[in-house]
């Protein structure tokens, strides 16, 4: 059995601040970064992770990951549900380490990326991408990988096993429907806070013309300023294309309402992190007041006890979900399921570094063996940065394409590696001088 004989952690920093890509009200100059991991095997593939940051903080994550070295270092490579579940249960049961959480914030995010990364190494040895890994293990695999502690008052593992058992039998055709016609995607490019009107007008109607139905705008800045910007899309944009809006968490619950509904008249589709993603009755108050717009967050939301919360106070009616802010796959299995027990869809969170990489293999999988719906369903998409990995997501007409090599689709080029990482790659060291 080969074995996982070393684990390495790059601090990787892209300098998309200079152009404002990235800005919106609470996060104006993001420099989008990874702490980036790699699994090193003895024999067979290595295994590739991440955690996604804005730059200031990343060296803070990479040690993080580190931390859980001695976990990981000397344990045979996983290949199947039961290795990549006692992994999960390993690394977020270290008792010393969960004191710094628990099971939230950078320690959690770091469990994610070599969580991910074990994922990726599993799917590499079955020569698949990881959706299809994951969609070809029993419902009774599946169910073994989610820790239901904390959970069971909104959803038992019977309830689990019977969600998953009822989506069994047309796998094989919604995967042949994933490879054929890919999976919806919205537009997020044309919205960022710093870009000028004109920019705006000109990337909402490539998205238009690219085969987009939704675009999302930031807002939160000044509200003469959104309401303007928010005329400019409808205007541009006409009618039938949904147009989502986000404000990154910027706001009050009555400065949510009160702002929200300056904005009303231009048909907003959903307000996305309209407030603290910790707060739970806040966000349910938002929603209430605001129906019929839908109220949209996750990005930030710590773990699938949050998210259950936000289910059962009826406070979300999109769920949000990060590839890279919880536990990992595992964690990420156990809200896709509360969103399947809620009937709540879901429009994963992506963009940043390597994150339309990585979920786009959530949403394929709860599809394919979760949910079975893709009604009112799309995955966000941001096009920079992909160019960087060795298995970009791609989109057409509107759709990402099913990935078909093998793994998370989270490796880096070594290119980009030795010229990007942080602070002596030379992307850093020739700007500085």
């Amino acid at each position: 059995m080969a074995k996982i004989v070393g684990m390495e952690v790059l601090d990787v920093r892209f300098p998309t601040s200079r152009e404002l890509d990235g800005s919106d009200a609470m996060n104006p100059d993001p420099d989008y970064s990874a702490a980036y991991v790699v699994l090193h095997t003895d024999g067979g593939p290595d295994g590739y992770g991440l955690a996604f940051t804005i730059g200031r903080g990343n060296d803070v994550q990479a040690a993080a990951i580190r931390a859980l070295e001695p976990h990981v270092v000397g344990m045979d490579v996983p290949t199947d549900a039961a290795a990549l579940g006692a992994l999960s249960r390993t690394l977020v049961g270290d008792s010393q380490l969960r004191w710094l959480g628990p099971e939230k914030g950078v320690a959690h995010m770091a469990i994610g990326a070599v969580v991910n990364a074990a994922w990726d190494l599993a799917a590499r040895v079955a020569g698949l991408p990881v959706w299809r890994f994951a969609a070809e293990m029993s419902p009774e695999d599946l169910v073994s990988l989610v820790d239901f502690r904390y959970l069971t008052d909104a959803l038992t593992e019977q309830e689990a096993l019977d969600i998953l058992r009822a989506a069994e039998p047309g796998r094989a055709e919604r995967i042949a429907r994933i490879e054929r016609d890919g999976y919806r995607a919205y537009s997020t490019s044309p919205g960022w806070l710093g870009y000028s009107d004109a920019k705006l007008v000109r990337l909402a109607e490539q998205a238009v013309a690219d085969g987009f139905e939704m675009i999302k705008l930031k807002v939160g800045g000044n509200l003469e300023d959104d309401v303007r910007r928010m005329k400019l899309a409808r205007e541009t944009v006409g009618p039938d294309i949904r147009v989502a809006v986000d404000a990154n968490q910027r706001w009050d619950v009555s400065t949510a309402i009160t702002w929200m509904t300056a904005l009303a008249p231009y048909d907003p589709y959903w307000i996305e992190e309209p407030t603290s993603p910790d707060d739970v009755l806040g966000h349910a108050a938002i929603a209430k007041a605001l129906a019929p717009i839908r109220v949209a967050t996750g990005e930030h939301v710590q773990n699938r006890v949050v998210f259950k919360q936000l289910l059962q106070a009826g406070a979300i009616s999109v769920l949000q979900l990060d590839a890279a802010r919880v536990g990992g796959f595992n964690e990420n299995l156990a809200i896709l399921l509360l969103a399947a027990k809620f009937g709540i869809p879901v429009c994963p969170h992506a963009g940043g570094v390597g994150l339309c990489e990585l979920v786009r293999h959530l949403s394929m999988f709860d599809f394919v063996a979760v949910s079975g719906s893709d009604a009112d369903r799309s995955i966000e998409w941001v096009d920079h940065l992909h160019e960087h990995f060795t298995d970009p997501a791609a989109v057409v007409d509107g759709r990402y394409v099913a990935p078909s090599a093998p793994g998370f689709s989270a490796r880096m080029h070594d290119a980009t590696l030795r010229r990007f990482t942080f602070p002596d790659g030379p992307e850093w060291t020739e700007t500085s001088k």
